[in-house]
């Protein structure tokens, strides 16, 4: 059996793999697991900018292991051990400062729509198709889904793909803001690459403040928002990205940012 996971990183981009391509690489134990080590290896590496969750195989992912819970007698047991853990990981994602970029192709259905939802930016091949799932199996989401999808597509809308599990194909999923580039499949890691460059160049202590303004836009109040943006920019100015950037823009070149 292969390894579930594959870590890479270099120049501030670290890419995690999904490697099951034999079992479309669902989500099970094993998955979850090496999951929350690779991504508690990105933490402890402080240097990493951008993170790249991309699959092996076809599909991005099937979403849970429906064999695992089809052969647990105890199924609330066997529940608790597959997504509070994943379910951690998660939290730390959504507190890291580096920005998440989900490369999804084929099938992406289930917990693994749900992961993709999470994602600060999603990058689409052509052929893939997006399925919440859960209902089928008579469960109604996890992995964030749920708060996931009603802030992208708003609420009616989250429910008729909640309830109703349509086959959403990658051009309707970029219309409705589930993506924010559909490219063909042969494209799609040079694409992803390209991205990932781009906002590893960026300043990374001013794009983390602005994924944790924007993530924790809803939960508040408009008077709260400018509280928190005034002390996300003053925090900034402290650093020394700021005048980096401001003589790069009057000299007309290039900042070179450090993220300090």
């Amino acid at each position: 059996m292969s390894e579930p996971v594959i870590l890479t990183m270099r120049d501030g981009i670290a890419e995690i793999r999904l490697n099951r391509p034999e079992r479309r690489n669902v989500l099970d134990l094993e998955t979850t697991a090496a999951l929350g080590a690779a991504v508690s290896r990105v933490l402890e590496a402080k240097d990493i900018r951008v993170v790249v969750f991309s699959a092996e195989g076809a599909s991005f992912g099937a979403g849970g292991d429906l064999d695992y819970f089809r052969r647990a007698q105890d199924k609330r047991g066997a529940a608790e051990r597959l997504i509070l853990p994943l379910h951690e990981v998660l939290k730390k994602l959504d507190n890291a400062p580096f920005i998440t970029i989900g490369s999804v192709k084929g099938a992406v259905a289930g917990g693994s729509l749900s992961l993709a939802l999470g994602f600060d930016f999603v990058v689409a091949a052509e052929d893939t198709v997006f399925n919440f799932a859960y209902p089928r199996v008579g469960v109604p989401g996890d992995c964030g889904g749920t708060w996931a999808l009603a802030r992208l597509v708003g609420y009616r809308r989250a429910l008729e793909i909640a309830l109703l599990c349509p086959m959403v194909k990658a051009d309707e999923a970029l219309q409705l803001g589930l993506v924010n580039r559909v490219v063909p499949l042969d494209a799609l890691e040079a694409e992803t690459s390209a991205l990932a460059a781009r906002l590893a160049g960026g300043a990374p202590v001013a794009q983390a403040h602005v994924k944790a303004l924007i993530r924790q836009s809803l939960e508040r109040a408009y008077a709260g928002q400018l509280d928190a943006e005034a002390e996300a920019f003053l925090a900034c100015t402290e650093t020394a990205d700021f005048p980096e950037a401001l003589e790069a823009f009057f000299a007309k070149r290039k900042p070179q940012f450090t993220g300090r």
